[in-house]
């Protein structure tokens, strides 16, 4: 499946989906009866419509996920399948239930080893956290059994699963999701051979969790974000180079980052694999890979589900060369932000021209924008994305010295505090005698906020050590910068006077 041909959206399932959610569970479940009937699938949706969960890929359905509200005391204690499903294949939701229960989940083939799975997981713990329900509980199959069931018992294969000894493709899977196992199930579903008709209860707990009889229920919305404090190294070639990113990328990943950010121009080393007498023709050279990296990292940003912002690259177009970064969504969608303000050294070296757009991108995490290193030394368009909602500003950067990196460092600051978002910078370090112009680098990648008591005391949420390649990790809290808006100490978007000034976009003629 290409990347680029990937249009990947969470939804609810509808009854007009049905022959599509019958071909995937035909799919999934052929030795278990294949798919519910219709009238399974429509109770489910009647009762619980935000509890089935769909990946839709254009308009196609390419993954579910079912699931019933259930009574923790009950459920979280030995049942069986049937406990679940009548015998006329009728499941119930309970309105009152302090659980989720999951049923189902299927991938399409064509979509399978995408993590889609884990996408449906993560979909259920945000619809727990949503609901304020105590705990997501599951029975779950451990198909390979049947392999071992001569040699051990249920709960020594369970074991020698949990400490990787064993590979089962649904135990497995689950426990890697953060699930654990609470107990074994014995004749949870007969028919099932595989299993030996032996299944685990399995358990997620929800932290966020909440009696609504003494608090009131309310949800947090954190979103992590990594950023790259990129290594500037030799490279043979342009696959090297594309392991080094997708090394980065699994490991970021593996974290549970919405965000990655890489650095400007991180893939400038492609440079030293070509004549550099002249830097015109070595940005050139360079933005021949410019496409190549774009869709690499669409695939991973689908592949590790995560949202990439790539840095920055040079963009060849119409024979003029821009500065470009590409906010890499894990649904596949891909969105350009070109840098708007060029240094002089672009400019006179480089040749490379300013872009004249600017805008704020809607994700699954929230309103972010991407101002390229200069960018953000402007505080006009900040402002801008701040009046559009603005949430999470990224800028990826390239300074060679400590003074210019400083530049970038505290107007970053200045544009958290005066438009009351968080602020996420990353640049490379290390050195590169070979590519002109790209001898040295100077970088401290850091997380800022905005300043009150509700954040650090300086403003600075994480920052990483001076010119040494490692990751960075933050948790934002969204909600904090709700209530600032509405009740900080000060609030800066809320008193400008409009009334004597403003700061808009002009548009421009095409």
């Amino acid at each position: 499946m290409s990347a680029e041909k990937t249009h990947l959206e969470i939804c609810n399932l509808t009854k007009e989906q049905y022959p599509q959610i019958k071909t995937l569970m035909d799919q999934a479940y052929p030795d278990l009866g294949g798919a519910w009937p219709s009238h399974t699938i429509f109770r489910l949706i009647d009762q619980f419509p935000e509890g089935q969960i769909g990946i839709v890929d254009d308009g196609v359905l390419v993954g579910l996920a079912l699931s019933v509200q259930v009574d923790y005391a009950r459920f979280s204690n030995p049942h069986t399948y049937e406990d679940i499903a009548d015998g006329h294949d009728r499941v119930f939701s309970d309105t009152d239930g302090d659980a989720l229960y999951g049923l189902d989940v299927a991938i399409s083939e064509t979509h399978r080893g995408m993590r889609l799975g884990r996408r449906l997981y993560d979909a259920r713990k945000e619809l727990c956290r949503q609901y304020n329900l105590r705990a997501i509980l599951a029975g779950g199959r451990i198909p390979r059994y049947y392999n071992h069931s001569s040699e051990m018992t249920p709960m020594e294969y369970i074991e020698k699963v949990d400490q990787k000894e064993l590979y089962d493709p649904i135990l497995s899977f689950q426990l890697s999701n953060d699930f654990q196992v609470k107990r074994l199930l014995k004749k949870y579903l007969p028919e099932d051979q595989e299993s030996v008709g032996y299944a685990t209860l399995l358990e997620w707990n929800n932290i966020m969790y909440e009696p609504t009889d003494t608090v009131l229920e309310s949800t947090k919305s954190i979103v992590r974000v990594g950023a790259v404090q990129w290594q500037m190294r030799c490279v043979e070639s342009v696959e090297e180079m594309l392991k080094q990113v997708e090394y980065f990328v699994d490991t970021v990943s593996d974290y549970k980052s919405d965000f990655i950010l890489f650095p400007e121009f991180f893939n400038a080393p492609l440079m030293g694999l070509t004549e550099q007498s002249n830097q015109t023709e070595a940005i050139r050279y360079l933005a021949e890979y410019t496409e190549t990296f774009k869709n690499a990292m669409s695939r991973m940003a689908i592949e590790y589900n995560a949202n990439i912002i790539t840095g920055s690259m040079p963009l060849a177009e119409d024979d003029k060369i821009y500065n470009v970064s590409y906010l890499c969504h894990r649904s596949g969608k891909i969105d350009e932000q070109r840098k708007i303000h060029i240094t002089p050294h672009e400019q006179n070296d480089w040749v490379i021209q300013g872009g004249d757009k600017i805008a704020v991108f809607d994700t699954d995490a929230g309103r972010v924008g991407i101002q390229i290193c200069y960018d953000v030394e402007f505080p006009e368009l900040s402002r801008i994305l701040a009046k559009q909602g603005l949430d999470i500003l990224f800028v990826p950067f390239w300074t060679d010295t400590k003074n210019s990196y400083l530049r970038v460092r505290h107007c970053a600051q200045a544009r958290a505090i005066e438009n009351e978002c968080y602020v996420v910078i990353a640049g490379s370090v290390g050195n590169l005698p070979q590519v002109e112009s790209l001898d040295v680098q100077y970088s401290q990648s850091a997380v800022l906020t905005p300043s009150d008591f509700s954040f650090p005391h300086d403003a600075t949420l994480n920052e990483a050590t001076p010119n040494t390649e490692m990751l960075l990790f933050s948790d934002l809290d969204m909600d904090k910068l709700k209530i600032l808006h509405s009740e900080g100490t000060v609030r800066n978007l809320k008193d400008r006077r409009e009334d004597l000034y403003d700061v808009i976009l002009k548009k421009r003629d095409v």
